[in-house]
């Protein structure tokens, strides 16, 4: 983990609401970990947590969606701006224990990290399922490197009309990788633990620091409260304890 003053080479709306950021540099990053981000001085405090979109050794790339002032203040990054940015942080994704049939499950913004991780994976049968409310975007950086891509809109704009876990048949795989709205995930545990099947999720919860100082990210576990920032974002689906 370092903390650094980085340039914006590239800041772009790529849906509505939806942007990606790029900085210039040599970065590193596991698939799942995060950034705490900041571009302000005044007003706001605290910085933002957004996932790793992609790393390749030039660039450090984000894909995050508008959601409040943080992300609205981030969207008004220009070319040459400077921002303040504090990682790579957290634990990812689990790379060793992943191998045979894998199913991606993204929901919304969840289709993030996913991106890094699906082109680190080596020796696997992936398929993805992703789901959006009205419009997909981001699926043309993954299709290469996946078998089958399917896609639900609440708005029936492409895909399926409805839900992502509508499609998913969670018997069918080995192992199942998750990140999007915590009902999502939770369903998708469910399904899991139901048919046996182990899954590793990554959890969107809000942070202050990042560091596993302030707990304002707990989540429970069956063995208590662990920090999202410190112990997650990715956890063992199957040890969590969601809200009903």
């Amino acid at each position: 983990m370092q903390y650094s003053k980085e340039i914006v080479k590239e800041n772009i709306e790529i849906s509505k609401g939806i942007y990606k950021l790029v900085l210039e540099g040599n970065f590193y990053a596991k698939p799942g970990q995060f950034y705490m981000l900041k571009a302000w001085e005044e007003g706001l405090i605290l910085p933002r947590p957004i996932s790793v979109y992609e790393v390749d050794g030039k660039c450090l790339s984000f894909l995050y969606a508008l959601v409040g002032k943080g992300t609205r203040e981030l969207s008004k990054l220009q070319i040459g701006d400077e921002i303040q940015i504090t990682g790579a942080l957290g634990n990812g994704f689990p790379l060793d224990k992943i191998k045979g049939k894998v199913a991606i499950v993204a929901g919304g913004i969840g289709i993030a990290p996913m991106n890094y991780l699906v082109k680190q994976l080596e020796g696997c049968e992936i398929d993805l399922y992703a789901g959006f409310r009205e419009v997909d975007y981001s699926l043309e950086e993954l299709e290469k490197y996946v078998k089958s891509v399917y896609v639900a809109t609440e708005s029936g704009n492409k895909g399926h009309k409805g839900y992502i876990t509508d499609l998913l048949k969670v018997e069918n795989y080995d192992l199942v990788l998750c990140c999007g709205p915590e009902i999502m995930m939770k369903k998708v545990v469910d399904m899991c633990s139901e048919k046996n099947i182990n899954v590793y999720v990554s959890m969107e919860k809000r942070m202050a620091c990042g560091i596993g100082a302030c707990l304002v990210c707990t989540c429970k576990t069956k063995e208590g409260n662990k920090r999202s920032c410190k112990e997650g974002p990715v956890f063992n689906g199957r040890d969590l304890i969601f809200n009903d």
